[in-house]
């Protein structure tokens, strides 16, 4: 940069005092910088004459494209401009799994179709570790779900701490009375299983305590496990805030479980390489402000 902009100076003033002056350098620097210059364009660029240095013709056809250079490396090298949210364009592809997409995705199409209207989101429904792959090779700008173990290119960003609750078809029997622990194990249960398998966290914190539980379904996601509680009138367990934002509509009663479960965090995830992206954190903002609300 700074032997461009000793040629540009020189151009301007065809003097390598007034050039090492106005640069802060010394006039061998000056010195050595055009020598660098000349070594490059095999040309001698400057000729002493006794008012000062005159440029060559072909020095005088370079000096455009090198103000081109100098202007995109100051571009290039200048802070990025402030985000506004109002005027930006941009496409934001976010992974989570259902649970997230149902209860936080809605609310963040709905505030930034009002505060970011540019902005489109295209949201998919994929496992954590997929997703981390997927941030790695840039075909997500974000993802939100529980990751435990994170590469070190992955920022994570807090957004809740989550714990469970059981749900129940609200006209049934066990939704009438708390939960106990024998009523809890002798119902029939709808496990939320994206693996397949008929057992899960619950069932190692009750094989702990002597007991277990008899699963009459697995399904990958919530909703339909929800729906599957309605049509049998088993139970099922799952997180709290998409309990206390579907059950209702499912016709279903939220019951405290009878045993502690460990809560676990939804974190926001985005690569190293949006670390300083103002869009980036502003959607990391909206998101905190959702998840806070």
């Amino acid at each position: 940069m700074t032997t461009l902009l000793v040629f540009e100076r020189l151009l301007a003033h065809r003097k390598a005092s007034a050039v090492a002056a106005e640069l802060g350098l010394t006039p061998p620097g000056v010195s050595h910088a055009l020598k660098r210059l000349r070594d490059v364009f095999e040309d001698d660029l400057f000729l002493r004459r006794p008012h000062g240095l005159e440029p060559t013709a072909f020095a005088l056809a370079l000096a455009p494209r090198v103000q081109r250079a100098i202007e995109e490396l100051r571009d290039g090298l200048s802070p990025p401009a402030a985000f506004d949210p109002s005027t930006a364009e941009a496409l934001v592809r976010i992974g989570a799994f259902d649970y997230e997409l149902a209860t936080l995705l809605p609310r963040l199409v709905g505030v930034a179709s009002r505060q970011a209207p540019g902005i489109r989101i295209v949201a998919r429904a994929i496992g954590r570790d997929e997703a981390l792959a997927a941030l790695a090779a840039s075909e997500l700008d974000l993802a939100i779900g529980f990751f435990w173990r994170t590469p070190e290119t992955t920022l994570l960003t807090e957004l809740y701490r989550e714990d469970y609750v059981a749900v129940a078809r609200g006209r049934d029997a066990i939704a009438r009375k708390p939960l106990t622990l024998a009523r809890y194990c002798a119902a029939p249960h709808v496990l939320v299983s994206p693996s397949g398998e008929l057992s899960g966290i619950v069932d190692d914190v009750l094989r702990q305590n002597g007991r277990s539980r008899r699963v009459i379904a697995a399904t990958p996601l919530f909703l339909p496990a929800l729906a599957m509680v309605r049509e049998t009138g088993a139970i099922a367990t799952v997180p709290s805030r998409l309990a206390k934002r579907f059950a209702g509509a499912f016709g279903l009663s939220i019951l405290k479980l009878p045993f502690e479960v460990r809560p676990f965090q939804v974190s926001l995830a985005r690569h190293r390489r949006n670390a300083r992206s103002a869009m980036h954190d502003w959607l990391a903002q909206t998101l905190l402000g959702i998840a806070a609300a």
